[in-house]
């Protein structure tokens, strides 16, 4: 029970950020109409999150990140990342191995939020 069940990912640009994750990660995307804010469910492969319109302004990337960071299991790291960045991503830390487990990377997305990928690798070294 008291573990991660539902994200959220904040955006400035919806539309643009529905079109960079579900060409990501085929996500689905669904209005949900009542919000205070412009509001989007998000379905995964085996997950729910939320997508919603910012609701105020970023921190300025000095001051780091004020969230909790998802970071997203992918069959192939090299291609996923290589994806994230034609679909518009930054690295903002190049792929790592985090030994025995796995092979781990960060980027920012089309809206300034940071988000990991992970490929699980028993090998990793």
């Amino acid at each position: 029970m008291n573990s991660p069940s539902y994200f959220e990912i904040q955006a400035d640009d919806t539309r643009r950020a529905m079109d960079f994750y579900g060409r990501l990660f085929g996500w689905s995307f669904e209005r949900m109409d009542g919000a205070p804010v412009e509001y989007w469910r998000i379905e995964t492969e085996e997950g729910i999150g939320g997508l919603l319109k910012r609701p105020g302004k970023m921190p300025p990337p000095e001051y780091g990140t004020n969230a909790y960071i998802c970071s997203m299991q992918v069959q192939d790291f090299d291609s996923s990342a290589q994806k994230a960045t034609e679909l518009g991503a930054q690295v903002a830390m190049s792929k790592f191995p985090v030994a025995g487990i796995c092979w781990q990377g960060y980027f920012l997305d089309t809206e300034g939020n940071l988000f990991g990928i992970f490929q699980p690798d028993p090998a990793a070294k």
